[in-house]
């Protein structure tokens, strides 16, 4: 099987996170912060040690900000739902994923709030000035989808953070496709909240999202119950991590994102070239194929899409899967303003997204497989 669906999630775990897996399952299986012996307090140490090297790797200087949620989905759902403001208004962007165009109109349908999606003006993502048009006398928040999970155009978020530090508003980055990927610091790209996938460009665990957020923005929970700490209280606590961290966390998946962490940080150049290079050996090796390519030769960031001529994206990717033992992602990726963007409501595009573990090989062998595969359905048509 060749595994080329790594934005969905990773399939091929490095060493570093296997043995932090082990090492819950072994040594730190208790419960953090739940009871006052010695079990737990060694676990909860290494889970708080873990949050202080995200906050650093991030660019963070608040680490008790640093919240480990169900997913991705369920960071983004907290940052937008828990930041909410009445009669406000929100500028996203068209490479927005469900998980923020979904949190963001039930606030519009229930009262709360009204947004915009700002369109893309270039093929290579979403610049500062794509924004700016959007902006509206109540607006308090932008929200900016980092690398796209459906083509890989990749945004400015720098220039869109300064623009809206200087504009007193807050700036929301989804990192679920750029984590570990690209150079994220919170401080640098005035960042107020990121939300990241762990189990993505990290090469952790399902089960696990992060939410980081910076001084400038409150956060009021959206989930409630126990925390460890203020037990014969009703209300809820009212400082991090403990006001948005409800029940039991998941330490395995936490001490498996801290290998992920070492991992990426050991080696991030050597991720970074290896994506450049497989995404743009991939590139040119579609351009000799009757495809239509979706992702901007420039944008080499590891996640790129195409369709072949007359075949569905679900159909193609299920061929691959069945008759090749290729595994990619066909149909919409949760994104469908993006889809509505490129023009491909009708067939989706076919997702092809790679890991450092990938090889020059595995794109070989789905070149050739997509070269049988097409000379095969001319002969059927």
């Amino acid at each position: 099987m060749i595994y080329l669906d790594n934005s969905a999630s990773t399939l091929i775990k490095p060493k570093e996170v296997q043995q932090m897996v082990n090492l819950a399952l072994t040594k730190y299986s208790s419960n953090p912060g739940r009871s006052g012996h010695k079990a737990s307090l060694i676990t909860a140490n290494q889970v708080e040690y873990i949050r202080e090297k995200t906050a650093e790797m991030m660019g963070s200087t608040h680490f008790e900000r640093v919240i480990f949620t169900e997913n991705c989905s369920d960071a983004l759902n907290l940052a937008i739902l828990g930041s909410a403001k009445q009669n406000g208004h929100v500028v996203c962007t068209e490479n927005e994923h469900n998980s923020v165009l979904r949190p963001l109109e039930h606030l519009k349908k229930t009262g709360v709030i009204d947004y915009t999606v700002a369109r893309q003006s270039n093929s290579l993502g979403i610049t500062v000035e794509d924004i700016k048009k959007e902006i509206k006398p109540n607006t308090y928040l932008v929200i900016c989808n980092h690398i796209s999970n459906v083509n890989g155009d990749i945004a400015e978020i720098e220039k869109i953070g300064k623009f809206c530090s200087e504009r007193n508003l807050l700036f929301m980055v989804d990192g679920a496709q750029s984590g570990g990927h690209e150079e994220i610091n919170m401080t640098k790209q005035h960042i107020d909240m990121l939300a990241l996938a762990p189990h993505k460009g990290f090469y952790a665990l399902q089960g696990l999202g992060v939410l980081l957020f910076s001084d400038k923005v409150d956060i009021e929970p959206v989930r409630f119950g126990g925390t460890g700490t203020n037990s014969l209280e009703l209300n809820q606590p009212s400082i991090y991590p403990e006001k948005l961290e409800v029940g039991t966390i998941p330490t395995p998946a936490i001490l498996g994102f801290g290998g992920g962490l070492n991992f990426v940080e050991k080696n991030y150049r050597e991720i970074r070239e290896k994506l450049d290079d497989l995404t743009t050996f991939l590139h040119y090796e579609l351009t000799k194929l009757p495809a239509k390519i979706y992702t901007n030769p420039q944008n080499s960031n590891g996640v790129l899409s195409f369709n072949l001529n007359n075949i569905h994206s679900n159909e193609a990717a299920s061929i691959l899967d069945e008759k090749y033992g290729i595994c990619t992602r066909g149909g919409y990726h949760c994104a469908p303003k993006k889809h509505e963007a490129l023009g491909t409501l009708d067939t989706g595009t076919v997702r092809v997204s790679l890991s450092y573990f990938n090889t020059i090989s595995d794109i070989q062998h789905l070149i050739n497989s997509l070269k049988h595969l097409i000379k095969a359905e001319k002969k059927s048509s």
